[in-house]
């Protein structure tokens, strides 16, 4: 029996002739010609007899990639359907399951007014699942090794179970493993499932470090990696802040709104950067949770009034990155960071113009709202993108000692104030030029004045004195004192 033109598509299911449906060996024994992806497949041995077996396998060894040899084996099948006999094309498992090139060939036919038939195939997620002991329902998530080894990190929630096909070799499972391990530790327990529904079907139970090390790796394996528990995802995150708001919530989120949580963002927004002043990585973590709880709960009272919810945020500011680094995702070249910022204030340019906003000053976005130090910096690093500074450090010297000089010889209070202002403004230029945040350089003096005079208050306690009756020297020695148990020297007699 043959076809007048067209592609029958056929599953030759997870690895042996018993698996195949009745169906499949039916049309198997009807035909003489057969297109296999790959006769790395056991049912290739098993065939009936008298089929010609045609193999892709050759593709795959000119070294290609497999994007390239997919194109090929896809284009190829759709010529020879043109044929008036039509071709019969196989792949392991279901054709349209785990399979690049099936559903492309449906795609390719479809729109070019060929028949097609697709011939089912138990594809190798139900031995898998039987291997595993695994219901599926109702949060498995599914992967490719070839395109999870290609991420830096997973792009699933880490609370849902997963399993990863086509972990064919060390190479894919090294890679599969690096991407894993942005989210999971070492030790996470994961099962390798081989030649899952055959007679050589293996188990492996085993650490997430030790995948690559499997000696059994092949075309038939797959990872299956188990939760890693609760309250370890975004979705998760989302869920509890939305839940704070329901009717059923909380009282006093619910009464919240974006312009009474202005306080609170700016509180954690600041206790976020006392931890990194501070270098205490384990108050960081749980201040930039505490941060993520305010941007979360501004998308969520945004998406209850009908604004935008948190994915528009996340679509927005992806859009926006890949946008605005066409020299990472695209083909642009630029020289180093200077080249970067010159090119990102030329796309913000193109932007506002393709929205149809007016020419904006360089500066319009710079916020007020933030720190004055802050703003002055942030201020004269956009006027240098355009060209507007010094040349070299000597005139910013120069520009300070001119400020102050002004300062010294101020005619009055009002004019002291402003040259005050212009002696800070120069200063925050010359911490610029030292490549210094002024902002962060001054919280750090801040915070070593403040541990300073809080030794002053403690010595005083020990001595029996009343801070307010010493002298300016007895308070100074002290604070010496601190300076040198700062530097862990003992102060000189």
């Amino acid at each position: 029996m043959t076809v007048a033109g067209g592609v029958v598509l056929l599953g030759l299911g997870p690895g042996e002739a018993r698996l195949l449906t009745h169906e499949a060996w039916e049309w198997l024994r009807s035909i003489q010609e057969l297109y296999v992806r790959t006769d790395q497949h056991p049912v290739v041995q098993e065939l009936p007899a008298g089929v010609q077996v045609h193999s892709f396998d050759w593709l795959y060894r000119q070294g290609q990639s497999f994007d390239a040899v997919y194109t090929a084996i896809v284009e190829k099948v759709i010529e020879l359907a043109h044929r008036p006999q039509g071709v019969t094309y196989a792949v392991p498992g279901h054709p349209l399951v785990a399979e690049a090139t099936g559903p492309e060939i449906l795609r390719r036919a479809q729109a070019e007014g060929l028949p097609i038939r697709v011939i089912e195939g138990l594809s190798f997620l139900e031995p898998t699942f039987t291997a595993l002991g695994l219901d599926p329902f109702p949060r498995l998530v599914l992967l490719d090794a070839l395109e999870l080894g290609t991420w830096h990190v997973p792009s699933f929630p880490p609370d849902a179970p997963v399993l990863i096909a086509q972990i064919y070799d060390r190479m894919s499972a090294s890679e599969v493993k690096l991407t894993l391990n942005a989210f999971y530790p070492d030790e996470h327990p994961v099962t390798l499932v081989h030649a899952a529904g055959t007679k050589q079907q293996q188990i492996e139970h085993l650490r997430l470090y030790e995948i690559d090390r499997s000696p059994h790796l092949g075309l038939m394996s797959a990872l299956y990696v188990p939760p890693l528990g609760e309250a370890t995802s975004m979705e998760a995150f989302l869920e509890i802040v939305a839940h704070l708001r329901a009717p059923d919530g909380c009282p006093w989120d619910r009464q919240q709104t974006h312009k009474s949580l202005r306080s609170h963002l700016l509180e954690e927004a600041y206790e976020v950067l006392a931890a990194i002043d501070a270098d205490d990585p384990q108050a960081l973590q749980e201040e930039l949770g505490d941060l993520l709880l305010q941007v979360a709960l501004h998308a969520q009272i945004a998406s209850e009034e009908g604004e935008f919810n948190f994915t528009d945020v996340v679509r927005g500011i992806h859009h926006k990155i890949v946008r605005r680094h066409p020299h990472v995702f695209g083909t642009l070249k630029v020289e180093g960071v200077e080249g970067v910022l010159r090119n990102w204030e030329r796309l913000k340019q193109a932007e506002r113009e393709a929205n149809g906003q007016e020419e904006r000053s360089l500066l319009a976005g710079v916020p007020l709202a933030l720190p004055a130090l802050t703003q002055a910096q942030e201020l004269q690093d956009r006027a240098a993108r355009v060209g507007f500074d010094w040349p070299e450090i000597a005139p910013v010297w120069e520009k300070v000692r001119e400020e102050l000089q002004e300062v010294l010889t101020a005619p009055d209070e009002r004019a002291r104030e402003k040259e005050l202002g212009d002696l800070l403004f120069a200063v925050v230029n010359l911490a610029r030029w030292y490549k210094v945040d002024a902002e962060s350089a001054l919280r750090a003096t801040n915070q070593r004045f403040r541990q300073r005079f809080a030794h002053i208050e403690q010595r005083a306690r020990e001595m029996g004195r009343v801070l307010g009756e010493m002298t300016l020297a007895e308070m100074d020695a002290l604070w010496e004192e601190a300076k040198h148990n700062e530097k862990g020297v003992e102060p000189e007699e």
